[in-house]
């Protein structure tokens, strides 16, 4: 391969491919490789690039470049190589071409400039891979693992894949494909690309990495005061009278409350986004008392457009719904307030700057100009069926090139609606999100979720791995969404037990399609602090109180998740990497840097074995006894208990 620096980096060809590595942030290179020659800025989550000190070292075998702790060696095969050059060790490689072997790129095509893509790196005995978004697998290090980059209901894909060998992995590509995290290799797929797209950055800690990455991507933006207190929410309330009924009664009890959901079907027609006035007589007097009350209400918007809608032929006319390859332009078949039945729906199309211009106008005169200023993003993975995303057609281009980059740019268009109005503190709770949406005032929650201890399991690896790709605002529905008989003892101890975990994951919010519930029209079974017996209430009372106390840790902890990028559930190895058990262990994790918790995930449970971690001493925060950190110890685990140690020194966190 024959090269040569420019003023961006390093450029080579050979064979028809052509070839781009480039500083990008502080220790961090770009590579950019085609078979067309010149290097494409497709959609992606990379902010603009800042000028960077970099050295080119042009070499008779081959050629080097380096950008502060990384540089990337090229030989003459087009084989690239990353190294640290703390020590010049190779952190990660392409694999070697053997006789008729792959190449470490590979190029098939699909037509029209597509072509189906993939790079193959070798892996090293004892890696480890974190990151990905979020999924519901239940493991925290996802070596073995297969991975689709695609985004579903449950299952968030943020193709940022961190190693414990001292790098990050960007896949800057938002169309479909899948990693494979082998034993004998990784190999990243795009199934329909122009071009290889990706950026390595090293750093000695995975804070470190996560830094990098969020400096290229964009750092979080703050949580809101009130977003770190307790979200009541239900499938569905149906009326204004019946949610300041609600805040009335949390309020009668003397438990604190901060915001309360107003779920769908609270529209008149999917895609007309408003209030339907049978129902909701005086939006803006509802809000006022909320918030009089102390409570912010948020609103459940969806990306659907029925054909009754008053903005449909708009929509439809100006070329703002998304289109399909093949068959009916309506994707998603559900149901709506009216006509009775399945319905067909259409999408409008985030992907297009005009379509989102008019959703946040039809958001503004429909919600915000009452005073909602804050929404719930359902279903904007977008959710279709079957999940043929290929055979989706964008503003941007056809869904296997572009469609996972459709939750980050629908959530762009609210972020860019609320900031037009001088709004700057912006949270929108969301079920999807993309590389870069961190930047855009996103909360993740995990989706429709089962009311299973096996679901509420796999939850910690599922939080700590979308912290660790960029989203620190995240969580669950508490006592999950499906199968929750509110009358059955064996539910009451599982919503107990996941209410115990969710008062330490950063948004902490009761929600669920409860049982008996009588459908989507219907409200569902009730879902308050209250409705779940006598022996249950008093236990959740009591910890809804603790989530109190710490808010003003929480909070810290969010204001450093803006500066750093930093999770604020984190896996044991963030702060003890030292500690090589804190690398085996997936079923605790710290809130911050000095809470441990261990959530109770077996029925039946009457003690948990738990491992503090070394060098520091750990304080059991129920009945203050002093553990030596580097040994697992045996906890009692009663029902109204959860094992959480804090460590020494900061006690006062629950004083």
């Amino acid at each position: 391969m024959n090269f040569q620096a420019f003023d961006h980096g390093l450029y080579g060809a050979q064979r028809g491919e052509h070839l781009w590595v480039e500083p990008y942030g502080p220790d961090a290179l770009r590579v950019r490789a085609g078979l067309l020659p010149q290097a494409l800025d497709l959609p992606g989550a990379l902010l603009p690039a800042q000028p960077a000190s970099f050295q080119v070292d042009l070499r008779a075998h081959g050629t080097r470049i380096t950008n502060g702790q990384i540089a990337c060696e090229v030989d003459l095969d087009g084989r690239l190589r990353f190294l640290n050059t703390s020590n010049d060790e190779i952190i990660l490689e392409e694999v070697e071409t053997r006789i008729i072997r792959p190449h470490g790129r590979n190029y098939r095509s699909r037509g029209g400039g597509l072509f189906e893509l993939d790079v193959r790196f070798l892996t090293q005995p004892g890696e480890r891979f974190y990151g990905l978004g979020q999924h519901q697998h239940g493991l925290l290090d996802q070596k073995g693992c297969v991975i689709d980059l695609a985004q579903q209901n449950t299952e968030v894909s943020i193709p940022l894949l961190l190693s414990n060998r001292g790098y990050g992995f960007f896949w800057n590509h938002p169309g479909l494909g899948r990693v494979e995290l082998g034993f004998n290799g990784t190999r990243w797929v795009a199934d329909a690309a122009r071009q290889i797209d990706y950026v390595v950055m090293a750093a000695p800690t995975l804070p470190g990495i996560l830094d990098r990455y969020t400096t290229i991507t964009g750092r979080p933006t703050r949580l809101p005061d009130w977003a770190a207190g307790f979200w009541q929410s239900k499938l569905r309330y149906r009326s204004q009278q019946e949610v300041l009924d609600v805040i009335a009664e949390y309020r009668r009890r003397g438990l604190p409350l901060s915001t309360v959901v107003i779920d769908f079907f609270h529209w008149t027609h999917m895609g007309d986004w408003q209030f339907n006035p049978a129902d909701w007589p005086d939006p803006a007097e509802m809000v006022r008392q909320a918030r009089e009350a102390g409570v912010e209400l948020v609103v459940s918007v969806w990306p659907t457009v029925n054909e009754s809608s008053h903005n449909f032929a708009t929509l439809c006319d100006q070329g703002m719904l998304v289109q399909t390859e093949q068959g009916t332009s309506a994707p998603v078949v559900f149901e709506d307030v009216e006509p009775p039945g399945p319905v067909h729906l259409h999408l409008i199309d985030s992907t297009n700057p005009q379509a989102r211009a008019f959703l946040w106008e039809q958001v503004r005169q429909g919600y915000y100009h009452h005073g909602i200023r804050s929404f719930w993003l359902d279903a904007c993975e977008p959710e279709i069926y079957p999940p043929h995303h290929d055979n989706l057609r964008y503003s941007l281009g056809n869904g296997a090139e572009v469609g996972c980059l459709y939750p980050m740019l629908h959530q762009q268009a609210f972020y860019d609606g609320l900031s037009g109005e001088g709004e700057k503190e912006i949270l929108s709770l969301c079920r999807s999100a993309w590389a870069g949406s961190q930047r855009l005032g996103v909360s993740v929650w995990s989706g429709d979720i089962h009311s299973t201890f096996e679901d509420l399991a796999r939850q910690i690896p599922a939080g700590l791995n979308i912290g660790m790709s960029g989203i620190p605002y995240w969580g669950s529905d508490i006592g999950g969404f499906t199968g929750g008989q509110i009358d059955d003892p064996a539910f009451h101890e599982l919503l107990v037990r996941w209410f115990q975990f969710a008062v330490f994951t950063p948004v902490f919010r009761l929600h669920g399609y409860r049982e008996p519930g009588g459908g989507h029209r219907q409200s569902g079974a009730a879902n308050e602090l209250w409705s779940f017996g006598e022996e249950v209430y008093p236990i959740l009372e009591k910890f809804l109180h603790l989530r109190y106390r710490l808010l003003p840790y929480i909070l810290q902890m969010a204001q450093e998740a803006q500066h750093s990028g930093a999770p604020m559930m984190r896996p044991l190895f963030w702060h003890f990497p030292r500690d090589a058990r804190c690398w085996e262990i997936a079923d605790q994790f710290l809130f911050g840097p000095n809470l441990l918790v261990a959530p109770v995930i077996q029925p039946g449970s009457t003690e948990r074995r738990v491992y503090l971690p070394a060098s520091c001493d750990w304080v059991d925060v129920w009945d203050k006894k002093v553990y030596t950190g580097g040994q697992e110890i045996t906890i009692p685990t009663p029902l109204e208990m959860i094992p959480v140690f804090v460590r020494q020194g900061y006690e006062a966190l629950f004083s």
